[in-house]
């Protein structure tokens, strides 16, 4: 076959010149082939020239194929999806929902099948018909083809950019292990990226938030090429984004040296967790005035105002304030149409909102491999959704503007203030 042909002209050529080719299964083939065509022109969009093609407008190079079996009316069709050498490629033709469906579903019949599932997942396994049996062997095979699509989206590098906004949050989620069920802590990675794109960039799961367990995480990111910000190259993770738990802050210090680490949203549960509801309201409501100014002098100033203002009828949240300045407006070095974004917890709420909805289903989960399975195939499919969708988190223009703004914060005048270092 000459590199310009394709998969449906090679297979009606051999039909031509064998009609006892055509029963049943060349309509199976033919439908094979004509999606695979699909599936390469798509991609030849994407990176901008064809197979052994040169052109300017290349974006990145093929990197071999992956397999993917689809099932569809006429039989199974053995697909191939393009790697690349930098970035992801899925073709839109075969829906990525389709994955998660697929997981979920392997997930519900191995804990059908282990005997640990729960009366929603026995109730599942019954409306879907498999109440009488249900095939090791099929579970297996599915199971076997997300584990991986998953892994190796869960290990790709990610040194094809540098990332100056990364968000982390952890959810829990129960687990059988060794015999019981116990809760498990799973802990997702985001970023977004320097084109101003969102990605997801990786995800654990453990025991506990333990700051050994967070360290982990963030190496396992860095030695898969997550760009570290320097005084010489301050084009890296710039600003982390979490709720206030110290192994994230002691993990973040250790690892991730140069960025900063910013919270927002946790801080005023803490007002209302130290003085009641009703007494934190009008508190709160002072607090969030720091976040409506307009340029970084006045943020620091209203954050002064509000922290004195409180001193004498609540100097336990004066304490506070003071103690939580840096990570309260690690956001004010950055430009401004990027605040509200990393400040607010909102991007990390969505994403664990799917993720809890999934995993809802399943109530418990027969084994730790499962959660990878599940999980990673929802991470994935928010992944691609980001990455092939047209809008963007940031746009070019306030990107450059961090950019130039990094380069002007090289000089280490006050490490706590982070974007300064």
């Amino acid at each position: 076959m000459t590199h310009n042909q394709s998969a449906l002209t090679t297979l009606i050529g051999e039909v031509l010149a064998d009609p006892d080719l055509a029963h049943s299964d060349v309509f199976r083939r033919m439908l094979q082939a004509g999606l695979q065509d699909l599936i390469d022109a798509e991609a030849t969009v994407k990176i901008g020239a064809a197979r052994y093609e040169r052109t300017p407008e290349r974006t990145t190079r093929r990197n071999g194929t992956r397999p993917k079996t689809l099932a569809t009316p006429a039989g199974e069709v053995d697909l191939q999806i393009p790697k690349l050498r930098e970035g992801s490629f899925f073709p839109s033709l075969l829906s990525p929902r389709r994955r998660v469906d697929k997981a979920l579903y392997a997930v519900i019949c191995q804990a059908w099948i282990d005997g640990v599932s729960t009366r929603k997942v026995d109730q599942l396994v019954r409306a879907l018909g498999n109440d009488t049996g249900i095939s090791r062997s099929t579970v297996s095979r599915i199971c076997g083809e997300i584990d991986e699509a998953v892994q190796e989206f869960l290990s790709r590098r990610i040194d094809h950019t540098w990332f100056p906004y990364l968000f982390l949050d952890a959810t829990y989620l129960d687990v059988r292990h060794r015999g019981r069920v116990v809760s498990q802590a799973l802990v997702v990675a985001t970023g977004v990226s320097g084109e101003g794109r969102r990605e997801i960039l990786g995800m654990a799961l453990g025991d506990a938030e333990t700051t050994d367990f967070w360290t982990e995480f963030l190496r396992s990111l860095r030695d898969r090429g997550l760009k570290v910000a320097t005084d010489a190259d301050p084009l890296g993770v710039a600003l982390v984004t979490s709720d206030a738990h110290a192994g994230i802050k002691a993990a973040v210090k250790a690892i991730l040296p140069g960025s900063g680490w910013q919270r927002r949203v946790h801080f005023a549960r803490n007002v209302t967790q130290k003085l009641g509801s009703a007494r934190s309201k009008p508190v709160n409501a002072m607090i969030s005035t720091i976040f409506a100014q307009t340029t970084p002098e006045a943020v620091i100033a209203q954050y002064h105002q509000v922290t004195d203002s409180l001193r004498g009828s609540f100097p336990e949240i004066t304490a506070m304030l003071e103690a939580a300045e840096p990570d309260l407006t690690g956001f004010a070095p950055l430009p401004r149409e990027h605040w509200q974004k990393v400040w607010s917890n909102n991007p990390i709420e969505r994403l664990n909102r799917e993720i809890k909805r999934r995993a809802d289903v399943v109530q418990i989960f027969p084994d730790r491999d499962s959660v990878t399975r599940l999980i990673g195939a929802v991470l994935q499919e928010q992944h691609e959704e980001w990455s092939y969708g047209e809008r963007r988190y940031f746009s070019d223009i306030s990107m450059r503007k961090l950019v130039h703004t990094l380069h002007e914060h090289t000089e280490p005048a006050r490490p706590e203030l982070y974007l300064t270092a």
